[in-house]
């Protein structure tokens, strides 16, 4: 499935949005249940009213609920230490999802991204040792062009550090927001993928309408295991290899 060609890191990179500078202060963390999440905050442009507008579903079919990653002070989930059973103690969260976008060679791709505090397959893999604290996944969603009445080419979901990417006609929508999974199947972490059963949405956040502490903290932060999606070190390349 080639909707997308050629889709460069120059071509990203020539066009990726700035940055605020800012110092880049040491922040500290705070408990998975104590972490207060972001308003939902986009910018008043065509970008943001799109962002809204193809807001993925999540349903969880095991493992923890997504929470929140930074608070707006810039102190970010001390996460979870991957034992005992898979969704304890991360199951009462209303979540966050984060967001960004960029355009290259024709199209718009819409990144939306969730952490979790762990990824603990099951209980018997905690018990040996499997799994890890943090766990960060994402979907892109392609669009022929940044306009309101653009047409969805597909998404793409990550799992196991690459993505799998579908046309749109084989997504399941409820509305405008694609029905996207986090699952784990037998000893795999935790993964993205396509689903026909609806979740729920998090309050939004876009990463341009996050303060230079929040991306700071976001982008300077030991995730262990895992990696930010949207921040500069991983973005564009994950849009490559997210690409239709």
């Amino acid at each position: 499935m080639q909707l997308i060609k050629s889709l460069s890191l120059a071509a990203l990179g020539a066009s990726a949005p700035a940055v605020l500078a800012g110092p880049l202060l040491r922040r500290g963390t705070v408990g998975n249940d104590d972490i207060v999440g972001l308003p939902q905050t986009v910018p008043s442009t065509t970008a943001g009213t799109l962002y809204l507008k193809y807001k993925p579903f999540l349903y969880r079919l095991n493992g923890c609920v997504p929470y929140p990653a930074v608070d707006a002070s810039g102190n970010t989930n001390e996460g979870l230490s991957p034992t005992g059973d898979p969704a304890g103690d991360c199951t009462s969260s209303t979540g966050q999802i984060y967001t960004r976008s960029e355009s290259a060679n024709g199209a718009f791709a819409i990144m939306y991204a969730w952490y979790w505090p762990k990824d603990e397959p099951s209980a018997l893999e905690g018990s040996l040792g499997i799994g890890h604290r943090h766990d960060w996944e994402s979907a892109v969603v392609w669009l022929s062009s940044e306009s309101t009445t653009a047409t969805v080419l597909g998404v793409a979901a990550s799992a196991h550090g690459g993505f799998a990417a579908k046309a749109a006609s084989a997504v399941t929508f409820s509305g405008t927001g694609p029905l996207i999974e986090y699952e784990s199947n037998g000893i795999l972490d935790h993964s993205l993928t396509f689903t026909t059963t609806k979740g729920d949405q998090q309050p939004l956040v876009a990463w341009e309408s996050l303060d230079s502490t929040i991306q700071s903290a976001l982008a300077n932060t030991d995730w262990g295991d895992a990696n930010v999606p949207f921040i500069d070190a991983n973005f564009a390349n994950n849009l490559v290899e997210a690409q239709l």
